[in-house]
């Protein structure tokens, strides 16, 4: 809860410093690997930093997280939190790391706000950050413990035991502990993080959701190469390392499984919509569904460029047939095949049963399409939940 002197400080100021949080943030960036290098070449995504992505999450968060102070004295905006809490224990973040973001965030502030920033000032922002630091950090502990590693050290040695070729860009593999041990829990829905060393030294990482369900026997990620202008450079370094250098036998450095996205333990109906490799986490969702005999409605829903580019299409059709009561469309923008949608996705004729509890995967403006036609069918908000893959920008896009 932040105290009443400090609340009408942050509230007279936060439009002065929402305004400025964009430059405040990038400047943060600029003096945060100037004074830790290590950190750009072995922690944070060089891509996301490349396009500005990450810059946009962070002023996005901390306005969010400000905003909700002010209007919800007394609760936290626990979602979001969740959210930053599991990427950054999929990273392996620490306590002391929070004191070293202070130090540079609050220098960009002063620098760019000036005089603005009183005493006074400084002080009531020092208090939501701290608000909001300490309460990621409790929540990172928990999940260390949960997971049985200690902050800094999520890290294992796997090998990787088959690969196989699903689309022009999309390779699955799949990976076992190298010392033999079991792998770690997960939940339908959640992720690792995949460690890599590149040729310039940098160890990046980047996350990729597991694909199958708790219950197997198997693990196994589905990694899309990413194209674009920096294809070569930040933006698919990592993406293109796996598709290009990584083959059965090697090993990987993995994280501990992480995530806030997944399957309730509920017999409640199930829409389970992405688009894109967004299908990695629906296909988890989907088999432990089929394990555990889900005997409400399922309705599962993807769209892609075709059926060519459709990753893992045939574990989709396949496991959905594996339950009682399940549906699956698939829309593709060019070569639909007979059955399937034409264009974008149009939930019009989309059958919705009453206590239906949706999650959607995919790019940004997609799943604000989606959750959009939800909302219209009468789908409370509060049973429509989300995965972002890279910088959660929801917040910052609002």
């Amino acid at each position: 809860m932040l105290s009443d002197k400090s609340s009408a400080t942050v509230r007279a100021t936060l439009p002065a410093v929402g305004a400025a949080i964009g430059d405040i943030a990038e400047l943060f960036y600029t003096r945060l690997f100037a004074a830790h290098p290590a950190l750009i070449r072995d922690l944070f995504n060089r891509g996301n930093q490349s396009a500005g992505l990450q810059k946009q999450a962070l002023a996005g968060s901390i306005a969010a997280f400000a905003t909700h102070l002010l209007a919800h004295p007394d609760t936290r905006p626990d979602v979001m939190l969740g959210r930053i809490a599991h990427k950054h224990a999929s990273l392996g973040v620490t306590r002391e790391q929070y004191a070293v973001v202070h130090e540079h965030l609050f220098a960009a502030i002063a620098e760019v706000l000036g005089e603005a920033v009183t005493p006074e000032v400084a002080e009531a922002w020092d208090e939501v950050y701290w608000l909001m630091a300490n309460a990621l950090i409790a929540l990172e502990e928990r999940l260390y413990a949960e997971q049985r590693v200690v902050a800094g050290d999520v890290w294992r040695e796997w090998t990787v035991t088959g690969r196989a070729e699903e689309t022009a860009d999309c390779t699955t593999f799949r990976i076992a502990p190298a010392d033999g041990a079991p792998a770690p829990a997960h939940r339908p829905g959640q992720y690792v993080s995949v460690q890599v060393e590149l040729p310039d030294g940098a160890r990046q990482i980047r996350q990729y959701s597991l694909i199958t369900s708790p219950g197997s026997a198997v693990r196994a990620i589905t990694v899309k190469r990413v194209h674009g202008p920096a294809a070569a450079g930040p933006d698919g370094e990592v993406s293109n390392h796996l598709h290009a250098r990584v083959r059965t036998g090697d090993t990987l450095r993995v994280s501990a499984p992480y995530g806030d996205l997944v399957l309730a333990d509920s017999a409640a109906p199930v829409l389970l919509a992405s688009a894109g490799i967004g299908c990695t986490p629906m296909l988890s969702m989907l088999e432990h569904l089929a394990d555990t005999g889900h005997a409400a409605p399922v309705t599962v829903l993807h769209a892609d460029r075709s059926p060519a580019d459709h990753p893992l299409r045939g574990d989709h059709r396949a496991l959905t047939h594996k339950l009682a009561d399940a549906t699956a469309r698939f829309w593709y923008e060019q070569d639909a095949e007979p059955g399937d949608g034409e264009g974008l996705m149009d939930l019009t004729a989309v059958p919705l049963a009453p206590g239906t509890r949706a999650y959607l995967c995919g790019p940004l403006p997609f799943m604000r399409a989606v959750r959009e036609q939800l909302i219209a069918r009468g789908l409370p908000a509060a049973d429509i939940h989300y995965e972002v893959f890279g910088p959660d920008l929801w917040l910052a896009s609002a």
